[in-house]
């Protein structure tokens, strides 16, 4: 017999299983069996289960943020260093334009972005993630999570940031803005400027976005506008609240463009 009420044949879930993939027992016998060893913690299906549970918690601890913007830069940047006090100059400035701040909730540039926006009275957020070597939240967060894993931290990033600030990095500060910058150019996210701080640490890799990327075709003439590269705080943040206030605009007279037209049909 071959069919699915055969010994040899069992529905697990959604799932069915035939032969020897058939287990001597069944899901909660193994459940309520508080025997044996632990390696299920570490199996695939119950991670699925964690990282349910991190965008559950994530989403609810950030729900209620007002409009934020997320601050990345190096985690060795040292304190007293001219790019620690920038960082930190970025975060008041943020919170005098109503901006929450956004950073990794680590040290260096994150500590930066954090303790300005701290020390100017606004709401310093960090969402940090488990690393083989200790790194803990710092100290100037109003509100803090870490995370396990990579990906779940930066949906959070992107979904509850209305712009980015990116300061000198390394690998991390580098994949957290072209993740940003390919979501924008491929529509995936609107209304969500990205700005560059340090025209001669960036200024490199745009001459080589130009000058390669751009010949070679691998971009479109209009993406190295995505993003916005200046040594100015006053200028950055003025950057993200009139990109802001463009937007909304623009989403306002679609609005009404598409009431108008609705009204013409009727």
């Amino acid at each position: 017999m071959t069919s699915e009420s055969s010994p040899r044949a069992r529905r697990q879930g959604p799932a069915m299983l035939r032969g020897q993939a058939v287990p001597p027992t069944t899901t909660d016998q193994r459940l309520l069996d508080s025997r044996g060893p632990s390696d299920w913690l570490h199996a695939d299906p119950w991670r699925v289960l964690r990282i349910q549970a991190e965008f559950v918690e994530g989403f609810g601890l950030l729900a209620e943020l007002p409009k934020a913007v997320s601050v990345f830069g190096s985690a060795r940047t040292k304190p007293g260093s001219e790019e620690y006090e920038l960082g930190m100059e970025i975060g008041a400035r943020l919170h005098e334009a109503g901006y929450a701040v956004i950073t990794g909730g680590g040290p260096g540039i994150m500590e930066a972005a954090n303790k300005g926006c701290d020390d100017a009275g606004g709401l310093s957020v960090g969402l940090g993630i488990e690393l083989p070597f200790e790194q803990k939240l710092n100290d100037y967060l109003d509100i803090g999570m870490e995370f396990r894993y990579f990906f779940v931290r930066k949906t959070m990033f992107v979904k509850y940031s209305q712009a980015f600030v990116v300061l000198p990095g390394g690998f991390g500060t580098l994949d957290e803005l072209f993740e940003a910058i390919t979501l924008v150019q491929t529509g995936k996210i609107t209304r969500f400027p990205i700005v560059l701080m340090g025209t001669e640490f960036w200024g490199p890799l745009l001459d080589w976005i130009k000058g390669t990327l751009l010949p070679k075709g691998t971009i479109s003439p209009e993406d190295p506008d995505l993003f916005h590269l200046t040594d100015d705080p006053e200028d950055a943040v003025r950057y993200i609240v009139e990109g802001h206030t463009r937007a909304e605009q623009e989403l306002i007279e679609r609005r009404a463009q598409a009431a108008a037209a609705e009204e013409a049909q009727d």
